[in-house]
């Protein structure tokens, strides 16, 4: 790292003497003939060592020296004294000077004092590197814990989850079997239907927790809107289908093309359909259920909007909805699912927000920018 020095005093003489020495010991040397002067250099330079004389006209040597300190503490200041100065020159250690030196002036002094000085700076920059990577490894073991802590709930929740999976896989088994031994059709069928369920849950979390593992960057990709909300729609009404809920579509005037992750704005959405789906399900006053979905856009956004008539959510859950392994499904959920499709969303720029009232059913909308965030 090069040396630097601002060098200042109102004798050109010295500063031509001194100048050449300091140049000879390897300093980049700034030179200045009055303290107004040295502000300026220094406020360009930040020279991290003074070398000035203690009288001149204007802003002397003890001024220059309160206002260097004040802009910054760190700088290292020799005063430079003639005989008749010594109470200046022991006075300007009040204001933080590091050292001060005689006329006239006897170089071999004056080089035991740099070097001392040298020696003081670079301590500080190795306590203040020392004390960087001691914030980052306390940081880094911060996040680990963080981590750790999370992989426990997480291992926790997916365990609990996936016993529940696995015990419905077994009865679905078992039906196809026993309808099997007697030629019971109707028996086989609902049995390989739940094992079907079964596996798609299995699927999902898997998915949940590989994206929660390692959070890949996005492959942006130019769309046509109107066919990746059609898209979207067939996917999730082949799902719904099977427990009677109406799918109502709203987005037929859509136009235009926009850049999105289309893998991971489905799974997103899908995530958002299949609690709208279980919210349905669970709500046992209503006797038909409905799941609308609605997509608009304006010039710099897309909009989607997820809305059902199921059990609607009170206002801890919707506060916690988003929330890492929160889940209000029981065994049947991991909490991964709405925080992933939350992540997915902020990765593109774009936020989701819920409206949900006890009874009535819940609302979820979703704006992401047309064009790659920066």
């Amino acid at each position: 790292m090069e040396k630097q020095i601002l060098l200042v005093d109102d004798e050109e003489d010295i500063r031509d003497v001194l100048g050449v020495y300091l140049k000879d010991q390897g300093y980049k040397v700034f030179m200045a003939g009055n303290g107004e002067e040295a502000l300026k250099i220094f406020a360009e330079h930040k020279a991290p060592i003074v070398l000035s004389d203690i009288k001149m006209p204007g802003i002397d040597g003890i001024e220059l020296l309160k206002r260097i300190k004040q802009d910054n503490p760190d700088t290292e200041f020799i005063m430079i004294t003639g005989h008749g100065d010594m109470d200046l020159a022991i006075a300007s250690f009040h204001d933080q000077a590091a050292d001060f030196i005689t006329k006239p002036i006897n170089v071999n002094i004056l080089d035991i004092s740099l070097k001392k000085l040298q020696e003081k700076i670079k301590g500080r920059r190795q306590l203040r590197e020392y004390t960087e990577n001691l914030e980052r490894l306390i940081k880094e073991k911060s996040e680990l814990q963080s981590h750790l802590s999370s992989l426990g709930l997480m291992i926790g929740s997916v365990s609990h989850g996936i016993k529940g999976l696995l015990t419905g896989l077994d009865g679905g088994m078992y039906m196809v079997e026993s309808g099997f031994s007697k030629s019971n059709t109707a028996q086989i069928d609902e049995g390989w239907t739940i094992v079907k369920l079964m596996v798609d849950r299995i699927r999902k979390m898997v998915l949940d927790i590989l994206y929660y593992a390692k959070e890949r960057n996005l492959n942006w990709e130019k769309v046509e809107v109107l066919s990746f909300a059609r898209e979207v729609a067939d996917i999730m009404e082949r799902k719904i289908s099977s427990h009677g809920i109406e799918l109502i579509r709203d987005f037929n005037k859509l136009s235009g093309n926009c850049k999105i992750d289309t893998g991971y704005i489905n799974s997103a959405l899908i995530n958002i359909f299949e609690n709208a789906v279980d919210a349905c399900i669970n709500d046992k006053l209503k006797e038909k259920h409905q799941i609308s979905f609605k997509m608009s856009q304006d010039k710099d956004n897309i909009y989607f909007e997820v809305s059902d008539n199921g059990i609607g959510m009170d206002r801890e859950t919707r506060d916690k909805l988003f929330t890492l392994f929160f889940s209000s499904k029981g065994s049947k959920g991991t909490g991964l699912g709405l925080f992933i499709s939350n992540k997915i969303i902020e990765q593109h720029g774009g936020s989701i927000k819920v409206f949900s009232t006890p009874g009535q059913g819940s609302k979820f909308t979703i704006n992401i920018p047309k064009l790659m965030p920066s």
